[in-house]
């Protein structure tokens, strides 16, 4: 995918908040601190596009931006353990919940994982969640340079086998080396591209 123009558009808590749906839209979920923003900067190649942080939590709100004016991604709040107040944590479930349930032009939710640790019950149930409402998601397993070839074939097999998806093939992601960026880009693709 070539990228001709990205623009960051809102940040949003409640739905009433959102842009109008006009566009086809990809969500990116998953913990706190598995790298949706850095992976978002990484596939607009724009540094600074979305905010990063080493600390988790950095994603407090529903962030879109358009792209190529074509489509949106949105970099959804992580879910797990990050340092931020129990008021805040309470509000992330129901505000990724209002944006997955109730967005019609929703097209795919691309749900993140570190190959570094073994899925959670919260990864267990996005899944869930999502196979129950029949939202389309692939899943990206990040961090692979931080893993030798060996482990990585190795983790690769153990999450999806907790995930119970032995047949899966996710995409296997590196912000820092770009690993992964042009099989994403098709990914998403397949599902916003009229004709493809």
């Amino acid at each position: 995918m070539i990228i001709h123009s990205v623009r960051f558009i809102k940040s949003a808590v409640e739905p009433s908040h959102y842009p109008p749906e006009q566009l086809p839209e990809v969500a990116f979920a998953g913990r706190s601190n598995v790298g949706k923003s850095s992976l978002i900067n990484a596939l607009t190649r724009r540094k600074g596009l979305a905010k990063t942080s080493n600390a988790p939590g950095c994603t407090q709100l529903v962030n879109f931006f358009y792209i190529n004016e074509l489509f949106s991604l949105v970099d959804l709040p992580g879910y797990g353990f990050a340092r931020v107040p129990a008021a805040v944590k309470k509000k992330w479930g129901p505000m990724v919940e209002a944006y997955l349930r109730g967005r019609q032009m929703l097209r795919l939710v691309i749900l993140l994982l570190d190959i570094r640790r073994d899925p959670g019950e919260q990864d267990l149930a996005m899944v869930q969640w999502f196979e129950h409402y029949r939202i389309p998601y692939a899943l990206v397993l990040t961090k692979i340079d931080k893993v030798s070839k060996q482990q990585l074939l190795q983790r690769r097999r153990t999450i999806l086998e907790s995930l119970g998806q032995p047949a899966c093939a996710p995409v296997l992601f590196s912000t820092r080396t770009g690993a992964g960026r042009d099989e994403l880009w098709r990914v998403i693709g397949k599902y916003i591209l009229p004709g493809d």
